[in-house]
């Protein structure tokens, strides 16, 4: 299934992709949700991602994956995802592009996960069954950085977040701190998963920023929150892409998170 929405608000258009069950009825509560972002590069990988890992008998229970894409045939939209995807950001808490090019226009972040909330969701339950206390959020690099910030400021709008290669460098690290804060005042978390992950082989700065990210979050689950790192051995930025993808559909789906697949704090 492939559509075309506009946000209510900022009239931005998105392209949505729609990976559905194969002949596999939901349950009464609905299919769990995959929202995943940079839709035109992860939605292939991430739709036969999804149709293996719920192959029966053994298989993860069905579930939709919504794969959040622009009207483009390029694999990323690089100005609309920096202005969906961030934050407001002053220049001076940015570091030159390599390109030499100004940065586009930034500052999105909220309108764009408004747009999530207030217009995707409803369209996509008015289309499926679908179980909004089993919904996903999933991104890599700046995708991640708003993963992560979809967490820290809202952290009601999905059970699972899976972040992935976080552009955690963005505004002068602000997430560090603003994780630094959402410990010390957070609600209950109960029920709540987080997934970071990171090619081991990317710049050094943004593994240890993940890392420290992770930790900072880790103590969080004694109020419920399941946190989980992964460093992919041999992958660099992009290459750590696939795995990340299948990280988010079985992080997202498995009944229990167990050691064997995901490690521990």
């Amino acid at each position: 299934m492939q559509f075309t929405i506009s946000a209510s608000v900022t009239g931005r258009r998105y392209r949505i992709h729609v990976a559905l069950p194969r002949d596999e009825p939901a349950r009464p509560e609905g299919y769990p949700v995959i929202y995943m972002l940079d839709g035109n590069a992860t939605f292939l990988t991430g739709a036969e991602a999804l149709r293996l890992q719920t192959r029966k008998p053994k298989g993860f229970e069905p579930a939709v994956l919504v794969a959040i894409g622009y009207e483009t045939d390029q694999p990323f939209a690089v100005t609309e995802r920096y202005y969906d995807y961030t934050t407001p950001a002053p220049l001076e808490n940015l570091p030159k592009r390599k390109n030499g090019e100004p940065w586009p226009e930034r500052g999105g972040a909220d309108a764009f996960l408004d747009f999530i909330e207030d217009d995707l969701k409803p369209e996509i339950a008015r289309r499926l069954p679908v179980d909004p206390d089993r919904e996903t959020l999933a991104g890599h690099s700046l995708g991640g950085f708003l993963t992560l910030y979809a967490f820290l400021t809202r952290p009601d709008s999905f059970a699972t977040y899976v972040a992935g290669s976080p552009s955690i460098w963005w505004n002068g690290q602000e997430l560090l701190d603003s994780a630094a804060r959402f410990v010390k005042s957070s609600p209950d978390l109960a029920g709540k998963r987080l997934f970071i992950g990171i090619g081991a082989n990317e710049w050094e700065d943004m593994v240890a920023d993940a890392k420290t990210m992770a930790d900072r979050l880790s103590v969080l689950e004694d109020r419920g929150l399941t946190v989980r790192y992964q460093q992919f051995a041999g992958e660099e930025h992009i290459t750590v892409l696939p795995a990340l993808i299948s990280r988010a559909v079985s992080f997202s789906l498995i009944p229990d998170v167990d050691d064997k697949w995901f490690g521990r704090y």
